[in-house]
């Protein structure tokens, strides 16, 4: 029940519903004045989800700024590298791993330990029960990959049970407390994912620092046509940037972050 109820509320929350809806309304209803009043509503959703410009100045908003490895001054214990999304996890069948979308936070935490700038790397996350039955969850096919990168194996820990943010925090300060100085880790995970995740490390007490990847807003001069011409693309962005938002305020509520 509960599963059903958070499903339908994610779907109305959504602004493509709620355009989605309103449109659908105005279908439906006689009411002449009402049904502009939909079409309006609907099409003006519409507008601002699919307008890059707009959905661009949210995700600098939004997101930090950018941090350079060689900026970062001191050498850090581990990388805390949160996963969801770093390997294409659909096909248990392939004889080759792809790469996800979010594949850039582990390649980041491999840049940082080739630095010099982190010592361990830390995996969290779980993944769909038949991948992790085949031994094939995400994080261990990043570890299988980061191996082959040349890291040695026993600089690479891996934690496979954590379903969201809350339990990355919750399993990792577990093994930090365990292996490492709390003082002495560096959070990596992507940009527009950053400020829940570090709220949510702090909060279970571990003072970590901070370097994120896989940016989404773009920091160079915009063109006319952005603030003109509606994108597709773009819609799919602020899906991820929403839900983003939404997860936020509803671990700000619980008293996750």
């Amino acid at each position: 029940m509960f599963y059903f109820l958070s499903k339908t509320i994610d779907f109305l929350v959504m602004p493509y519903s709620m355009a989605f809806l309103l449109i659908l309304y105005s279908l439906i209803t006689r009411d002449l004045k009402r049904k502009r009043k939909s079409v309006v509503a609907g099409l003006s959703i519409l507008f601002v989800i699919s307008n890059t410009y707009l959905i661009n100045r949210a995700f600098l908003w939004w997101e930090p700024k950018s941090v350079s490895i060689s900026s970062l001054e001191k050498t850090y214990d581990v990388g805390v590298v949160l996963s969801g999304g770093l390997i294409n996890v659909s096909s248990l069948r392939p004889d080759h791993v792809e790469l996800g979308a979010q594949a850039n936070r582990f390649y980041s935490a491999f840049l940082l330990y080739r630095a010099g700038k982190i010592r361990k790397i830390l995996i969290t996350g779980t993944s769909p029960k038949p991948n992790m039955d085949a031994g094939k969850g995400e994080v261990m096919q990043a570890r299988q990959i980061l191996m082959r990168w040349g890291i040695p194996g026993h600089d690479v820990i891996i934690e496979e049970k954590a379903r969201n943010t809350r339990e990355n925090a919750v399993f990792s300060a577990k093994i930090i407390r365990d292996k490492f100085s709390p003082e002495k880790v560096l959070l990596i995970t992507s940009a527009y994912h950053m400020r829940r995740s570090i709220q949510c490390f702090r909060k279970v007490g571990i003072q970590a620092d901070y370097y994120p990847c896989d940016f989404y807003a773009m920091r160079d001069s915009q063109k006319w046509k952005d603030f003109i011409i509606p994108s597709a693309d773009t819609v799919g962005y602020f899906d991820l940037l929403w839900h983003e938002w939404i997860g936020y305020i509803s671990y700000k509520v619980i008293g996750y972050c």
